[in-house]
């Protein structure tokens, strides 16, 4: 018996490592920018006009997410997705240099798809890089082909065309549009270019729609134009139980015409951008415009999948860095603490293991979808992450009991001891483009949110108003005081030093 164990023993091993290979799944990770769930038509809400079938069908093969958070822009959403940390807790990240220059010390701020590679996984990120000018060739990614913004500050205003991409650290100027360039890139690879097939992958596909200028393909352009609009209810204001800096962000003032129109960027309330004279009902069908390119680009690299016979074996989330306000509480831009300005569309999906056909309500952060792929992976967290695994949530999406808080916060251009810096010696400082720094929480119905400088409060219930039209705060104390509690939990559990 002791020969035939010492003889079959390293067969044994041999094999149960191969089939703990073969049970790892490729990670296939969609990230688009400034996108409103609005623009997505499988949720509810969805803008009049939106039409994203190959999002809806990837929905309905999988779970969409009702309440997800990433970030409240976009270089803190892709640092928390690199790192699997809040940005209180991101060290050494910090901006210098000519916008958007910024920059990391690896040895300290480490990226996780490097332990990805020393665990036997291909890495590849494809499309917009906007976290330091060292976008990781090398050290955590096997294969790269990126628009690096923070290195290229000159043409960091390219989003839709005359890129200059570096390719695995050579750089070249590409022309065409850069949605359609990065699905073909993103395709070539799922199909077998630039990896060993023999391992499992991670591919961080990250595309530039929709973010400002928003600019369609040709081929959509005006595709929208004849959509109904739907203009949010306070747009124009007032914003009762809201924070008197709103009047200093409003991007709408209606005209003599009574139509309502773009301000101008920066000038005083009321002007108009008499450049443009852009509308909002314009605004609206430009942005779903520009959404078509994105859907069709996503529905190819879904079929790439398919046609590679790697559907089964790959776990497909997409999702955005951070919301975008299209009209609702006055604004056209991201920042604010509000659903409609910092809420992400999610959608998870691998028919072979999970679900299909589901929502989940569970509140959800990007920090959160970091420590799933390494449950997935089977690789144990390399450092102390802030995430929670959402394997449970994923096998049993509409599971009876209570939701987990979850907690997010805007901190501006600020990371880790810098924010607690900031707030102790600057306070003044500690907002972004007229938005003070924040820390919000979702427990599945209430939403508190907490101004870091100046202490104003907010609290609404997101089923009965799901808008954030009334601020409850007044009405609810005992709530507000449960929320309270639950903040503070989580600035402890995740050692916010502020």
């Amino acid at each position: 018996m002791k020969t035939f164990v010492r003889l079959w023993l390293p067969v044994w091993l041999a094999l149960s490592a191969w089939c703990g290979a073969a049970t790892r799944p490729n990670i296939l990770f969609l990230f688009s920018d400034d996108q409103s769930y609005k623009t997505v038509s499988c949720y509810p809400g969805a803008l009049p006009g939106a039409q994203t079938p190959n999002l809806d069908d990837l929905a309905r093969r999988g779970i969409r997410f009702s309440h997800a958070y990433m970030g409240s822009w976009c270089m803190p959403s892709r640092a928390s997705l690199l790192t699997g940390r809040h940005p209180h807790g991101i060290e050494t990240m910090r901006m210098e240099g000519k916008y958007p220059g910024s920059t990391y010390d690896p040895a300290v701020c480490r990226f996780w798809p490097a332990v990805f590679r020393e665990h036997g996984y291909v890495t590849a990120q494809i499309g917009k890089w906007h976290t330091g000018t060292d976008a990781g060739y090398g050290r955590d990614w096997d294969y790269q082909a990126v628009w690096n913004r923070p290195a290229f500050p000159d043409n960091a205003g390219s989003y839709y065309e005359d890129q200059k991409i570096v390719e695995n650290g050579k750089e070249r100027q590409v022309s065409g549009y850069s949605t359609d360039n990065y699905t073909d890139w993103a395709c070539d690879f799922i199909r077998g270019r630039h990896r060993d097939p023999s391992k499992p992958w991670y591919l961080w596909l990250c595309y530039g729609a929709i973010h400002g200028p928003t600019t369609p393909a040709e081929r959509h352009k005006g595709k929208h134009a004849d959509d109904p609009v739907q203009t949010p209810a306070d747009i124009l204001g007032p914003w009762p139980g809201k924070p008197a800096w709103l009047q200093q962000t409003n991007a709408w003032v209606k005209g003599e015409d009574g139509r309502i129109y773009a301000r101008k960027s920066g000038a005083e309330f009321g002007d108009i951008d008499e450049a443009s004279r852009t509308t909002f009902d314009a605004f609206v069908h430009q942005s779903l415009d520009c959404v078509e390119a994105l859907d069709e680009g996503i529905g190819r690299v879904l079929a790439a999948l398919q046609e590679s016979g790697q559907v089964e074996d790959t776990l497909v989330v997409f999702t955005a860095d951070q919301g975008f306000g299209m009209g609702e509480h006055g604004f056209r831009s991201k920042l604010a603490p509000w659903e409609a300005t910092y809420r992400s569309p999610l959608i998870v999906s691998m028919p072979s293991r999970l679900p299909s056909g589901k929502v989940c309500a569970q509140p959800v952060h990007g920090v959160d979808l970091v420590s799933t792929f390494f449950a997935w992976a089977g690789i144990a967290e390399p450092w102390e992450m802030h995430g929670r695994d959402l394997s449970g949530w994923l096998r049993e999406p509409e599971a009876p009991g209570p939701l987990r808080p979850c907690f997010y916060e805007h901190t501006g251009k600020a990371f880790g001891r810098d924010v607690a810096r900031v707030l102790r010696e600057r306070p003044e400082e500690a907002e972004h483009s007229h938005v003070p720094w924040y820390v919000a929480l979702n427990d599945g119905r209430w939403k508190y949110i907490r101004y870091l400088h100046g202490g104003g409060e907010e609290l609404y219930d997101l089923q009965a108003d799901p808008e954030e039209l009334t601020n409850l705060l007044g009405q609810f104390p005992a709530e507000a005081g449960r929320l309270r509690g639950l903040m503070a939990a989580e600035l402890k559990r995740t050692r916010a030093d502020f």
